[in-house]
């Protein structure tokens, strides 16, 4: 009797102690890696032919990677104002460059700190003064690709990310969760520099026997069909002429860009590693993505801005612990939005979404057995620069879309199945005034939402 009492005893101690291991279980860790400037198909596995990204060709074979994903504004400041808040520009308040109106204690970094998660931020910030006083590790930087450091080393933008965001990992306090917003510099222009994209030594091999491929539309017949208030004055017209005017300039500028890129692919590859190395990475949601897409001579532009599909597409990889392993390196082509990840991340960390957050948490796209209901649909916003960049807005739809350019009062409309490349424009069509009607009304209804 005695003997089974203690073993009944044990049992039930054995229980308890699961449960209490199991209550207490490690919170799950948040890494965003946050690349800038680079379009969805900045990435040897989504079929770019001259770019290598091993590193987050790999990530993706262990996540899902989301082929559709989009950004509400395309334009650096906007669109991490975003990923912090999960609001349309219209709600957050930043317009360009500047401090967001969302209180801090309702952005992702501020709710997790608050929670008891060590928070830091390497690198790109771009939403007015950086508030260091946030983070429990804040490091920002960003506008030049090579620093001269307080001891006379001169470093690598790329590199200086990396050395921080080892120093986070190896420094940071063992008893608490981290969330880590790693923002590169790359592979955004060197602006104020005639070179543009200045990669280190090291990678000046790499591409250099390739001609990268010239985009069909990379032709002065689609910068003439661009509406007609675009003139040598715009932004992006200027910007062609520092990078791609030439096919030598376009050979020269895409193979650095590239090099950029793939120095980013190598940290990102060494982040991971770090992770593994301390038994993190399967406690821990990685996140990789960027800010904006980019013009490479399509329509005879450079950079982003406008609501063009190689502006507002970016590429977006996510390896979440709780993943099943049958959606372990599948794609996804849900309309996923850089609005979403303030939820997503949130939600994985068993924090509560502010109401005014407007995004949805993505996990239930490769977490649920039955996938939910999702949008098939978005508002685009970006506002007006000095007259330089003309503001834009649309409604984005897998098979169309309509432009608006507020400030001309012009009308455009794509049939991107028939057009991907959005060189027709059917919005003087007869035959599409009934589409054009239906999209102009529900353009409007999701624009006063996005309020």
């Amino acid at each position: 009797m005695h003997t089974i009492f203690l073993r009944k005893l044990f049992l039930f101690a054995a229980a308890m102690l699961a449960c209490l291991v199991q209550s207490q279980a490690a919170p799950m860790n948040i890494v965003v890696l946050y690349a800038d400037d680079w379009r969805h198909d900045t990435l040897g596995v989504a079929g770019n032919p001259v770019v290598k990204t091993p590193n987050l060709d790999r990530l993706s074979g262990e996540g899902v990677r989301f082929t559709r994903t989009c950004v509400t504004t395309s334009i650096c400041g906007v669109s991490r104002a975003t990923l912090f808040t999960g609001q349309w520009m219209s709600r957050h308040g930043n317009k360009a460059f500047a401090a967001f109106d969302t209180p801090w204690a309702e952005t992702y970094p501020g709710l997790l700190r608050a929670k008891g998660y060590f928070t830091g931020h390497i690198g790109k910030w771009h939403n007015g003064t950086f508030p260091a006083k946030e983070y429990d590790f804040g490091r920002s930087y960003s506008g030049t690709h090579w620093t001269k450091m307080p001891d006379g080393r001169r470093v690598h933008v790329t590199q200086r990310n990396e050395d921080d965001a080892m120093e986070f990992l190896k420094t940071r306090p063992a008893d608490k969760p981290f969330c880590l917003t790693l923002a590169f510099f790359a592979t955004h222009a060197e602006d104020q520099n005639p070179e543009q994209y200045l990669p280190q030594p090291q990678s000046m091999e790499l591409y250099k026997d390739i001609t990268v491929p010239v985009p069909p539309n990379a032709t002065e017949e689609s910068w003439k069909r661009m509406p007609p208030f675009f003139d040598n004055t715009n932004e992006g017209r200027k910007r062609w002429t520092w990078r791609f005017d030439t096919p030598e300039k376009y050979q020269k500028m895409m193979k650095n860009y590239y090099r950029l890129a793939t120095e980013v692919d190598t940290v990102c590859g060494r982040v991971l590693e770090e992770l593994k190395k301390q038994g993190l990475l399967d406690n821990t949601l990685v996140i990789f993505t960027t800010d904006n897409g980019y013009f490479h001579a399509e329509h005879g532009l450079a950079d982003k801005w406008y609501p063009h599909q190689e502006s507002i597409r970016v590429p977006l990889i996510i390896r979440d612990p709780r993943m099943p392993a049958e959606k372990r390196g599948t794609t996804d082509d849900s309309f996923t939005l850089n609005a979403d990840l303030a939820p997503t991340i949130l939600a994985a960390t068993g924090t509560a979404a502010p109401e005014r957050m407007q995004g949805r948490d993505i996990a239930p796209l490769y977490l649920a057995k039955e996938k939910p209901e999702w949008r098939t649909e978005y508002f685009y916003e970006h506002a007006a620069l000095k007259k330089i960049i003309p503001a834009s807005e649309a409604l984005v739809r897998k098979d169309w879309k309509y432009m608006f350019w507020p400030d001309h009062n012009f009308e455009q409309l794509f049939d991107l199945t028939a057009d991907p490349r959005e060189e027709n424009d059917l919005a003087r069509d007869p035959a599409q005034a009934g589409r054009l009607a239906e999209m102009r009304a529900r353009f409007a209804e999701l624009k006063s939402a996005a309020k």
